[in-house]
């Protein structure tokens, strides 16, 4: 356990490194069960929630695997795989409940639109797909999560849900739509920056600009942080002494693992993923597309670069995303180095990356082919969604820096494309690398990590937990207690 009593004295029972979702929620968390812990955050840039919780820097899906479709891949006999689906719908209702419990406790301030209604729907064109989506509909609706769903091959019932797809499409082009009303849109930053907020208000202390660049572990157990203070009138760097660590630094985690010598972080590396979306305000567009639409991706595409329409709502401001556009960077994080890749390689992870690289040609193909697309061609991509697309409404923005996973494997090494919680033995610290669903299941990442890092805890800390969370636990869904709706008219209500 990270936090037993030791005889040495710590400044800190919890340091958190970076102000984004992952530290928030962590904060959120153990600041009500050990309401006298001292914790600490630790945030590279001038403001939390600046990278990839920042709303314009993800698509803003609350992933409920409602409308995507790399979690319900079709088997090799033409059925449909349902149990990932199944697992992240589960992961994302623990997040709804811990968001609605703190909102009823008054613990989100700032955050009232942070959680929209805003429906599901997945649309596909040509015969065979439209036979994998009635498959695939069939499976989950036959499940309790996805009893609301509904599939429709008809046009006018599609265009009813979502006029821009069909407006201007050919008559003879088959397609078909599932949807679900029970979809969100999240403004993660706005609720990273309450739930940070809290933390300070209950007693953790924020720090920006503040960024760690070393830990040691120490012959008695505790972690020695170095932080420099990146302030113009900083005081250069400093040392801090913690108990435990959680590593929450986006695509700087990789480093910062490496960097704290742990065995378990040997043969991790990183292969980063960068994005484009295009955007618009423009307030017909907007009243007439009330939905995030994901679609199939590209041959050789990661499942981030699923092209998806999605209504946005950031800062209380409704408009309209169409991406993403996938490109390549060396860099780990959107405000970090171009030397991050460089950096990252080290002996034990060099044969899980040339194996990775050989066995996925087309993944690069598919990223040449990205980078190099021309205006003409990101057009091309929207209007297969939006027939009537009008290139002046629509601006192109940079999204943010995803790293995925490559971790020794079958064949000498495997790319991920999930989330990966990496934690040391003795549970004093871990990290978490990855992207998608990343944010969306936050809170199923975070209880992860208390069971793996404080298991002497878990006994006292079930029952807050189960107050927060009542479907925690695995208890059946029908029976566990009634969540309230947290959408409302587009605020956060008390989820009891």
């Amino acid at each position: 356990m990270a936090t037993r009593a030791h005889d040495t004295a710590a400044d800190v029972d919890v340091l958190l490194v970076g102000g984004g979702i992952m530290s928030a929620t962590l904060a959120a968390l153990l600041g009500t069960l050990e309401p006298s812990w001292r914790i600490e955050i630790h945030e590279r840039l001038d403001g939390p929630a600046q990278e990839s919780s920042n709303a314009w820097n993800n698509a803003g899906t609350g992933h409920a695997a409602l409308c995507e479709l790399n979690y319900t891949p079709q088997k090799a006999d033409g059925s449909v795989d349902i149990a990932k689906a199944v697992t992240i719908n589960e992961q994302f209702e623990l997040s709804r409940e811990l968001w609605a419990h703190l909102a009823g406790l008054g613990r989100l301030p700032g955050a009232e639109h942070a959680v929209t209604h805003t429906p599901h729907m997945t649309f596909v064109r040509g015969a065979q797909d439209v036979e994998y989506l009635r498959r695939r509909y069939e499976a989950l609706r036959a499940h309790r999560l996805f009893a609301d769903m509904e599939l429709s091959t008809d046009r006018e019932t599609i265009a009813s849900w979502a006029p821009l797809l069909v407006a201007g499409r050919d008559a003879d082009e088959p397609i078909a739509a599932t949807r679900a009303t029970s979809g969100t849109d999240v403004d993660f930053g706005a609720l990273t920056r309450a739930m940070l907020d809290d933390a300070v208000a209950r007693g953790a202390t924020l720090h920006t600009q503040s960024e760690v660049v070393g830990l040691r572990r120490r012959r008695d157990g505790l972690w020695r942080v170095r932080v420099a203070d990146r302030r113009w009138n900083g005081g250069g760097k400093r040392t801090r002494t913690a108990r435990f660590v959680f590593v929450g630094a986006g695509g700087g985690a990789l480093h910062l693992l490496q960097r704290s010598r742990i065995k378990e972080i040997r043969g991790y590396a990183g292969f980063p993923i960068s994005g484009q979306f295009l955007r618009t305000t423009k307030p017909e567009l907007v009243a007439r597309h009330d939905a995030k639409v994901y679609g199939k991706a590209a041959i050789g595409a990661p499942p981030m670069s699923v092209p998806h329409l999605d209504a946005r709502v950031v800062d209380g401001g409704r408009a309209l995303m169409f991406g993403p556009y996938a490109g390549w960077s060396m860099k780990f994080l959107k405000q970090g180095s171009w030397g991050d890749l460089v950096r990252s390689v080290r002996p034990g992870n060099l044969v899980p990356m040339l194996a990775v690289g050989m066995r996925n040609l087309d993944l690069l193909t598919y990223l040449v082919r990205e980078v190099t697309a021309t205006e003409t061609q990101r057009l091309r991509s929207l209007r297969s969604y939006m027939p009537d697309a009008d290139p002046r409404d629509w601006e192109l923005i940079t999204a943010g820096q995803r790293v995925q996973v490559i971790k020794r494997g079958k064949g000498g090494g495997v790319l991920e494309f999930g989330t990966e919680l990496v934690s040391s033995a003795d549970g004093s610290i871990a990290g978490l690398l990855g992207a998608s669903p990343g944010a969306s299941t936050a809170v199923a990442t975070m209880l992860d990590l208390l069971q793996r890092c404080f298991p002497d805890h878990a006994e006292a800390w079930g029952p807050q937990l189960h107050r927060m969370m009542p479907s925690l636990g695995g208890q059946d869904w029908d029976a566990a207690f009634e969540l309230d709706q947290m959408v409302d008219g587009g605020t956060l209500t008390s989820g009891h």
